[in-house]
Protein backbone atom coordinates (compact mmCIF):
# COMPACT_ATOMS: atom_id res chain seq x y z
CA UNK A 1 0.00 0.00 0.00
CA UNK A 2 1.09 3.90 -0.69
CA UNK A 3 -0.62 6.72 0.29
CA UNK A 4 -0.17 9.91 -2.21
CA UNK A 5 -0.82 13.01 -0.76
CA UNK A 6 -0.46 15.17 -3.64
CA UNK A 7 -2.81 16.34 -6.35
CA UNK A 8 -0.19 15.61 -9.16
CA UNK A 9 1.71 11.86 -8.06
CA UNK A 10 5.19 11.88 -7.37
CA UNK A 11 7.79 9.36 -10.29
CA UNK A 12 7.83 6.79 -6.76
CA UNK A 13 4.22 6.34 -7.12
CA UNK A 14 3.68 6.57 -10.34
CA UNK A 15 7.08 3.73 -11.15
CA UNK A 16 5.89 1.48 -8.48
CA UNK A 17 1.46 1.74 -9.32
CA UNK A 18 1.88 -2.03 -11.35
CA UNK A 19 3.24 -3.26 -8.21
CA UNK A 20 1.10 -2.09 -5.38
CA UNK A 21 -2.24 -3.40 -4.21
CA UNK A 22 -3.60 -0.70 -2.99
CA UNK A 23 -2.72 3.10 -3.70
CA UNK A 24 -4.59 5.52 -1.32
CA UNK A 25 -4.73 9.62 -2.70
CA UNK A 26 -5.57 12.54 -0.66
CA UNK A 27 -7.01 14.47 -3.58
CA UNK A 28 -9.59 13.10 -6.27
CA UNK A 29 -7.23 15.40 -9.15
CA UNK A 30 -4.52 12.44 -8.86
CA UNK A 31 -6.53 9.35 -9.53
CA UNK A 32 -6.24 9.47 -13.49
CA UNK A 33 -2.73 10.93 -13.24
CA UNK A 34 -1.77 7.43 -12.10
CA UNK A 35 -1.62 4.77 -14.54
CA UNK A 36 -1.84 1.02 -14.69
CA UNK A 37 -2.66 0.91 -10.69
CA UNK A 38 -4.73 -1.92 -9.64
CA UNK A 39 -6.59 -0.24 -6.96
CA UNK A 40 -6.73 3.41 -6.27
CA UNK A 41 -8.95 4.74 -2.97
CA UNK A 42 -9.25 8.79 -2.00
CA UNK A 43 -9.11 8.51 1.57
CA UNK A 44 -7.74 12.16 2.01
CA UNK A 45 -4.37 12.87 4.40
CA UNK A 46 -4.54 12.64 8.23
CA UNK A 47 -3.92 15.77 9.69
CA UNK A 48 -3.50 17.05 12.78
CA UNK A 49 -5.75 20.54 13.03
CA UNK A 50 -9.77 20.09 13.31
CA UNK A 51 -12.40 22.02 12.70
CA UNK A 52 -13.34 23.51 16.07
CA UNK A 53 -16.58 25.91 16.90
CA UNK A 54 -15.05 28.22 20.00
CA UNK A 55 -17.18 29.82 22.30
CA UNK A 56 -16.90 33.64 22.43
CA UNK A 57 -15.30 33.87 25.35
CA UNK A 58 -12.60 31.44 24.02
CA UNK A 59 -12.05 33.10 20.93
CA UNK A 60 -11.21 36.57 22.84
CA UNK A 61 -8.78 34.46 24.92
CA UNK A 62 -6.89 33.35 21.87
CA UNK A 63 -7.56 36.68 20.49
CA UNK A 64 -5.85 38.63 23.69
CA UNK A 65 -3.50 35.19 23.87
CA UNK A 66 -1.96 36.70 20.38
CA UNK A 67 -2.42 39.87 20.50
CA UNK A 68 -5.06 41.55 18.47
CA UNK A 69 -9.23 41.84 18.23
CA UNK A 70 -11.93 41.07 16.91
CA UNK A 71 -13.01 44.29 16.04
CA UNK A 72 -11.29 43.79 12.27
CA UNK A 73 -11.15 40.85 9.76
CA UNK A 74 -7.94 38.74 10.65
CA UNK A 75 -5.55 37.26 7.92
CA UNK A 76 -2.86 34.72 8.78
CA UNK A 77 0.25 34.37 6.81
CA UNK A 78 2.72 31.73 6.97
CA UNK A 79 4.84 29.78 4.83
CA UNK A 80 6.08 26.72 6.03
CA UNK A 81 8.29 26.32 9.44
CA UNK A 82 10.82 28.17 8.09
CA UNK A 83 8.96 30.28 6.36
CA UNK A 84 8.78 31.64 2.59
CA UNK A 85 11.03 34.61 1.52
CA UNK A 86 8.97 36.05 -1.47
CA UNK A 87 5.75 35.95 0.48
CA UNK A 88 7.77 37.69 3.74
CA UNK A 89 8.81 40.47 1.16
CA UNK A 90 5.18 41.16 0.34
CA UNK A 91 4.12 41.21 3.66
CA UNK A 92 6.45 43.44 4.59
CA UNK A 93 5.53 46.15 1.65
CA UNK A 94 1.85 45.88 3.01
CA UNK A 95 2.93 46.72 6.21
CA UNK A 96 5.71 49.47 5.81
CA UNK A 97 3.08 51.20 3.47
CA UNK A 98 0.72 50.60 6.07
CA UNK A 99 -1.86 48.95 3.53
CA UNK A 100 -4.01 46.52 6.19
CA UNK A 101 -5.90 49.83 7.48
CA UNK A 102 -9.09 47.43 7.30
CA UNK A 103 -7.75 44.18 8.35
CA UNK A 104 -5.54 42.46 10.12
CA UNK A 105 -2.31 40.33 9.94
CA UNK A 106 -1.07 37.32 12.35
CA UNK A 107 2.44 36.63 10.30
CA UNK A 108 4.50 33.44 10.94
CA UNK A 109 7.52 34.54 9.50
CA UNK A 110 9.72 31.66 10.14
CA UNK A 111 12.57 31.57 13.15
CA UNK A 112 15.47 32.55 10.10
CA UNK A 113 13.43 35.32 8.88
CA UNK A 114 11.93 36.79 12.18
CA UNK A 115 15.55 38.74 12.98
CA UNK A 116 16.06 39.85 9.47
CA UNK A 117 12.26 41.05 8.71
CA UNK A 118 13.00 42.94 12.72
CA UNK A 119 16.01 44.46 11.63
CA UNK A 120 14.57 46.17 7.88
CA UNK A 121 11.07 47.01 10.16
CA UNK A 122 13.53 49.24 12.37
CA UNK A 123 15.55 50.89 9.60
CA UNK A 124 11.95 52.32 8.27
CA UNK A 125 11.30 53.43 12.19
CA UNK A 126 8.81 50.87 12.58
CA UNK A 127 9.29 48.47 15.89
CA UNK A 128 7.87 44.51 15.74
CA UNK A 129 6.17 44.60 18.60
CA UNK A 130 4.11 47.82 18.65
CA UNK A 131 2.59 47.54 14.85
CA UNK A 132 -1.14 48.71 14.37
CA UNK A 133 -3.02 45.80 13.22
CA UNK A 134 -0.35 43.39 12.92
CA UNK A 135 0.74 40.87 15.29
CA UNK A 136 4.43 39.17 13.73
CA UNK A 137 5.91 35.95 15.18
CA UNK A 138 8.70 33.14 14.38
CA UNK A 139 6.24 30.62 14.69
CA UNK A 140 2.78 29.76 16.07
CA UNK A 141 2.57 26.84 18.45
CA UNK A 142 -1.24 26.68 18.33
CA UNK A 143 -2.15 26.72 15.03
CA UNK A 144 -5.15 24.94 15.19
CA UNK A 145 -6.56 27.57 17.30
CA UNK A 146 -4.98 30.26 15.11
CA UNK A 147 -5.95 28.85 12.28
CA UNK A 148 -10.08 28.72 13.50
CA UNK A 149 -10.31 32.04 14.29
CA UNK A 150 -8.50 33.79 11.27
CA UNK A 151 -10.70 34.88 8.25
CA UNK A 152 -8.39 34.29 5.40
CA UNK A 153 -4.64 32.50 4.62
CA UNK A 154 -2.37 33.18 2.70
CA UNK A 155 0.17 30.67 2.82
CA UNK A 156 2.13 28.21 -0.08
CA UNK A 157 0.52 25.11 -1.02
CA UNK A 158 1.92 22.16 0.39
CA UNK A 159 -0.57 19.11 -0.01
CA UNK A 160 -1.21 18.86 4.02
CA UNK A 161 -1.46 22.78 4.15
CA UNK A 162 -4.52 22.41 1.39
CA UNK A 163 -5.83 19.89 3.35
CA UNK A 164 -6.17 21.48 6.64
CA UNK A 165 -7.64 24.95 5.03
CA UNK A 166 -10.13 22.40 3.07
CA UNK A 167 -10.63 20.84 5.87
CA UNK A 168 -11.51 23.80 8.25
CA UNK A 169 -13.54 25.50 5.30
CA UNK A 170 -11.12 28.48 5.16
CA UNK A 171 -11.13 31.29 2.17
CA UNK A 172 -7.20 31.24 1.13
CA UNK A 173 -4.72 33.06 -1.03
CA UNK A 174 -2.40 30.44 -2.34
CA UNK A 175 1.15 31.04 -3.88
CA UNK A 176 2.67 27.79 -4.92
CA UNK A 177 6.38 27.10 -4.18
CA UNK A 178 8.11 27.08 -7.51
CA UNK A 179 10.56 24.60 -8.73
CA UNK A 180 9.54 21.65 -7.07
CA UNK A 181 9.02 18.27 -8.54
CA UNK A 182 6.22 18.33 -11.10
CA UNK A 183 5.35 22.15 -10.12
CA UNK A 184 3.01 19.95 -7.69
CA UNK A 185 1.88 23.12 -5.32
CA UNK A 186 0.13 24.32 -8.10
CA UNK A 187 -1.99 21.12 -9.31
CA UNK A 188 -2.61 21.09 -5.23
CA UNK A 189 -3.79 25.13 -5.50
CA UNK A 190 -5.40 23.78 -8.20
CA UNK A 191 -8.05 21.66 -6.35
CA UNK A 192 -9.39 24.72 -4.27
CA UNK A 193 -9.44 27.05 -6.77
CA UNK A 194 -11.19 24.70 -9.09
CA UNK A 195 -14.07 24.93 -6.43
CA UNK A 196 -13.85 28.83 -5.84
CA UNK A 197 -12.10 28.32 -2.44
CA UNK A 198 -8.97 29.79 -3.43
CA UNK A 199 -7.59 32.19 -5.33
CA UNK A 200 -3.77 31.71 -6.27
CA UNK A 201 -1.02 34.18 -7.09
CA UNK A 202 1.93 32.78 -8.53
CA UNK A 203 5.48 33.02 -6.76
CA UNK A 204 6.53 35.31 -9.65
CA UNK A 205 4.10 37.29 -9.87
CA UNK A 206 3.93 38.08 -6.27
CA UNK A 207 4.11 41.51 -5.09
CA UNK A 208 2.86 43.59 -2.31
CA UNK A 209 0.28 45.28 -4.66
CA UNK A 210 -0.97 42.67 -5.89
CA UNK A 211 -1.31 40.55 -2.97
CA UNK A 212 -3.26 43.40 -1.02
CA UNK A 213 -5.46 43.77 -3.77
CA UNK A 214 -6.75 40.88 -3.37
CA UNK A 215 -6.87 40.48 -0.12
CA UNK A 216 -8.49 43.57 0.20
CA UNK A 217 -11.07 42.12 -2.44
CA UNK A 218 -11.84 38.85 -0.98
CA UNK A 219 -12.53 40.68 2.57
CA UNK A 220 -14.49 43.83 0.71
CA UNK A 221 -16.82 41.87 -1.24
CA UNK A 222 -17.38 39.57 2.16
CA UNK A 223 -16.14 36.51 -0.36
CA UNK A 224 -14.74 34.42 2.70
CA UNK A 225 -18.00 32.89 4.20
CA UNK A 226 -19.00 31.71 0.37
CA UNK A 227 -15.09 30.36 -0.06
CA UNK A 228 -14.63 29.08 3.26
CA UNK A 229 -18.16 26.56 2.35
CA UNK A 230 -16.44 25.71 -1.28
CA UNK A 231 -13.56 24.68 0.19
CA UNK A 232 -15.10 22.15 3.04
CA UNK A 233 -16.72 20.45 -0.61
CA UNK A 234 -12.82 19.50 -1.30
CA UNK A 235 -12.23 18.45 2.48
CA UNK A 236 -12.47 14.16 2.87
CA UNK A 237 -14.46 12.89 6.36
CA UNK A 238 -13.25 10.62 8.51
CA UNK A 239 -9.87 9.59 7.11
CA UNK A 240 -8.40 7.66 9.69
CA UNK A 241 -10.93 5.16 9.84
CA UNK A 242 -10.93 5.16 5.90
CA UNK A 243 -7.42 4.92 6.20
CA UNK A 244 -7.42 1.89 8.70
CA UNK A 245 -10.66 0.06 6.90
CA UNK A 246 -8.12 -0.05 3.50
CA UNK A 247 -5.97 -1.42 5.47
CA UNK A 248 -7.69 -4.42 7.28
CA UNK A 249 -8.99 -5.44 3.54
CA UNK A 250 -5.78 -5.71 2.61
CA UNK A 251 -4.41 -7.74 5.56
CA UNK A 252 -7.43 -10.09 5.21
Amino acid sequence: MIHESNAFPGIAVKMLAKKTDTILVSFKEAIPRIKKANNIVCTGTPVKIKKQEYTQQKKQEILQNIGITDEKPIVLVFGGSQGAQKINEAILGIIENKANKDYQIIWASGPKQYDIIREKLEEKNIHIKTIPNTKIVPYIYNMEEIMNISDLIVSRSGAMTITEISNLGKASILIPLPNVSNNHQLYNAQVLENVKAAKIILDKDLQESNLNQTITEILKNNQTKQMGENALKASTQDVENTIYKEIQKLVK
